[in-house]
């Protein structure tokens, strides 16, 4: 199941708002005019925003994701019949053919079951064309970033339009070392209008770089490279995969 943030309505309607800096996107935007992609495959799409940066530049946009309250955020945003909304994840992708498949925002670190991630490299793979590229982020588990995740350096009050003020704060609530790591944390949100409290938990897979490297390869993908994150340097990994323009015999 998602996470509350993207599944529950007045979470997901807030999402946006409580994160308005989307410069992370810049750099896809970038490899869209880099690997000259006019179909792309935007999963974990959320609220929409990338796909619908695309789809205003006239690239043809599927935006894949499984929370439905996010998908509804997104089909009421201008633009949105532009886009193919697909309520699902990478496991039962439809038939496509597109010339890029992208996660952002660490979307791949939500996919925290090993099954589940080989079946969505499988399903990204099928939806590519020979040739076609698949880039994604992950956080490198070295820098260790949950240990910024807590009261004190995430809590804020943020006015939004429309919804008054909400608090918002983030703390880590278990960290498994020996399958990962795996990392759960809760996000707490208090409605100043109302006084209602909701909690949101989630759990990320940091994967090593080798590791999500040999997953690739086992999946049939030729890893071509593997990138900075431009606005998070030092912290990211960026893999940029591709689907050979033939099968390996």
């Amino acid at each position: 199941m998602p996470d509350e943030c993207f599944q529950h309505p007045r979470l997901a309607a807030i999402y946006d708002p409580l994160d308005p800096d989307r410069s992370d996107l810049d750099a896809y935007l970038d490899l869209v005019e880099e690997f000259q992609a006019r179909r792309v495959l935007d999963l974990g799409c959320g609220t929409g925003v990338f796909a619908l940066l695309l789809a205003d530049r006239g690239v043809d946009v599927v935006g894949v994701d499984p929370a439905l309250a996010s998908l509804e955020v997104a089909r009421g945003k201008p633009g949105a019949g532009r886009v193919r909304w697909v309520h699902g994840d990478g496991t039962a992708l439809p038939p496509l053919q597109v010339d890029l498949a992208t996660m952002t925002a660490n979307a791949a670190q939500e996919i925290t079951d090993p099954h589940a991630w080989q079946l969505t490299l499988r399903g990204v793979h099928a939806a590519l064309r020979p040739g076609g590229h698949f880039v994604f982020e992950t956080r490198d588990p070295s820098k260790r970033a949950w240990e910024q995740w807590n009261r004190a350096s995430s809590y804020r009050v943020t006015e939004l339009p429309g919804v008054g003020g909400v608090e918002s704060w983030v703390e880590v609530t278990g960290i498994d070392q020996v399958n990962g790591p795996l990392v759960t944390f809760r996000w707490t949100f208090v409605f100043a209008s109302d006084g209602e409290v909701l909690t949101s938990d989630s759990t990320l897979r940091f994967r090593e770089r080798e590791e999500v490297e040999a997953e690739l390869l086992s999946q049939g993908y030729e890893v071509r490279e593997v990138r900075d994150a431009p606005d998070r340097p030092g912290r990211e990994f960026v893999f940029v995969a591709r689907r050979p323009e033939r099968a390996t015999p």
